[in-house]
């Protein structure tokens, strides 16, 4: 009897001190949104109900934590000593850039977390999990040191969790959302796409120049290498560096993939043809349902507006697909006409469109893709997943009080050189500790983030 496989959806969980900083330089809603007022508990709230909606749909779920912060070990290493209000103080003087980078609460953007090649692709037929490094900005290379034991009590006993690729510009690594999986089925050998910018060896390919390439062809090719990835089962492409300048910093906000189906911008890759061929021939006899949109049936600058490539696709235990869309998408008129033309398509297993609000996700520059790490199991590596971490309707009504109580309804940028606002989001941490299992640096008094 053949195992069943499927795929799992790990949904970040968004943290107390979610706010606008627009500290990601290229991504449009970061930076448009840049000083704002947020709203945490409401961001934290939508996103729990996306994860709510999507085990209704019959989907494996997982919950995974936000990360401490303030940074206070970082802004240590930074040179700001004392109280912790002295310290907030004095990086507050130095540049708030460092407060916002030290309260970053990017990690709920959990297709960020790492690259993951299912058991079925893989030479010594084990699951690998890599986290990515995100040395591309300050604030997201911090999230490296919790991101790997994290991992590794979730995922631990039945996947392979390589340390994170070294955090130098020739490696940066975004994780899977710059990585796409191909298949018939789940469980069946699939095809992997690597997403890459930049080739940092070779500066005369062609590279961006408004915007940061935050992917490399040398990160990619060292991922491969560390899932066993044989030739047969994987593919390079890079991004176009025009859609990078127009704010398309991740190729899951050009491109969105399922099974064998594929959705993608004419914009989002060099050389599309000669990509499409081999991916076709790696994938054979599996039939590629390639959907092209075209510039006049959706401008790019809609795509990024609406974020339309940054759908979450999800399969149906009865069958077919769904796309889990943001609101937004209904709202852009080019973008919905896209999606509803996949439902009528008949060659398309698209089922449904559901468009969810993400909104405060959104300002900030993540969708439901973003939110999102999916990892294809087999039964046996899923009974081996930490229970602690299972979206149920119990951990979801303890997460929903956690969030009311601990969560501001409101947060302005000039609030995190509080150190009240510090003390409470620590509050908060040691609470979660009575949820979930958490490793040692996620827990308070042996913590890289304790006062």
């Amino acid at each position: 009897m053949t195992a069943r496989a499927f795929e799992v959806q790990c949904d970040g969980l968004v943290g107390p001190t979610h706010n606008y900083a627009g500290l990601s330089h290229g991504n449009v809603a970061s930076q448009s949104n840049a000083q704002s007022i947020s709203a945490p508990r409401q961001a934290a709230l939508q996103g729990l109900a996306k994860m709510r909606f999507v085990s209704a749909l019959g989907v494996p779920q997982i919950v995974v934590p936000p990360q401490p912060r303030p940074h206070l070990r970082w802004l240590h290493r930074l040179g700001f000593t004392g109280s912790l209000g002295q310290v907030l103080d004095a990086a507050w003087k130095a540049s708030p850039s460092l407060l916002y980078q030290a309260y970053s609460a990017s990690s709920m953007w959990a297709a960020n977390m790492a690259t993951v090649s299912p058991s079925a692709d893989t030479a010594d037929g084990r699951l690998h999990l890599t986290p990515a490094n995100l040395c591309t900005t300050p604030h997201r290379v911090q999230e490296q040191d919790i991101t790997y034991p994290l991992l590794q009590a979730i995922f631990g006993k039945v996947a392979d969790i390589h340390a994170p690729l070294p955090s130098t510009p020739a490696y940066a690594d975004e994780g899977a959302a710059n990585h796409m999986r191909f298949c018939g089925e789940i469980g069946a050998p699939g095809v992997e796409v690597f997403v890459y910018g930049r080739v940092a060896s070779d500066r005369t390919q062609p590279q961006p120049v408004r915007y940061p390439a935050r992917q490399t062809r040398e990160s990619v090719e060292a991922l491969a290498r560390l899932h066993q990835l044989p030739h047969a089962r994987h593919v390079l492409v890079q991004q176009r560096p025009e859609a990078i300048d127009a704010g398309v910093f991740h190729n899951d906000v050009i491109a969105m993939s399922h099974g064998n189906l594929l959705v993608y911008h004419a914009q989002a890759f060099v050389e599309e043809a000669a990509f499409l061929q081999a991916l076709q021939a790696k994938l054979a006899p599996v039939e590629l349902i390639a959907i092209r949109l075209s510039e006049d049936e959706l401008p790019l600058d809609a795509a990024v507006r609406s974020y339309l490539f940054n759908s979450q696709i999800v399969s149906l235990p009865e069958g077919g697909m769904a796309i889990i869309a943001p609101s937004e998408c209904a709202d852009t008129p080019a973008a919905r006409i896209a999606l509803d033309r996949l439902v009528q398509a008949p060659d398309v297993p698209v089922r449904a469109v559901h468009y969810l609000d993400v909104r405060e996700s959104m300002r900030n520059g993540g969708g439901p893709a973003c939110l999102r790490l999916r990892v294809p199991m087999t039964d046996a590596e899923w009974a081996g997943v930490h229970p602690a971490f299972v979206f149920t309707p119990a951990l979801d009504a303890q997460l929903q009080a956690w969030i009311s109580k601990h969560y501001r309804e409101t947060l302005r940028p000039d609030d995190l050189r509080d150190p009240q606002f510090a003390s409470e989001a620590f509050s908060a941490w040691e609470a979660l500790g009575d949820i979930f299992p958490l490793p040692p640096s996620q827990t308070a008094g042996d913590s890289p983030f304790t006062r």
